[in-house]
């Protein structure tokens, strides 16, 4: 599966249009990363222990956006973004979307 943030994938032409796929998840803070992250406040520094969730959190929004492609047919999905929000106290939803199609190399 091809991901691109470009409105075009380079070397290839659209064959077919399938329409916006998107990939979404919710995750909560866990409270062993707030303690730390609570320290590294004071002290100043990455929060690697959020990055680390933001990271596997972004990674299942674009698995889940890839499958919804790949039932459509697609072999790509372009012009890729990403969106955040807080839902609730604590928790944040990653979304992902783009335009699936399906391409030929040129």
């Amino acid at each position: 599966m091809i991901l691109t943030t470009l409105e075009r994938v380079p070397g290839h032409e659209i064959i077919e249009h399938f329409g916006i796929v998107s990939g979404s998840t919710v995750r909560a803070k866990h409270i062993g990363r707030d303690i730390f992250a609570g320290l590294k406040n004071i002290i100043g520094g990455e929060l690697h222990g959020y990055t680390e969730l933001m990271e596997e959190t972004r990674d299942q929004s674009i698995a889940r956006m890839k499958e919804q492609a790949q039932m459509k047919g697609a072999n790509a999905v372009m012009a890729v973004r990403f969106s955040t929000s807080d839902v609730a106290p604590g928790a944040a939803e990653v979304f992902a979307y783009g335009t699936a199609v399906r391409v030929s190399p040129k």
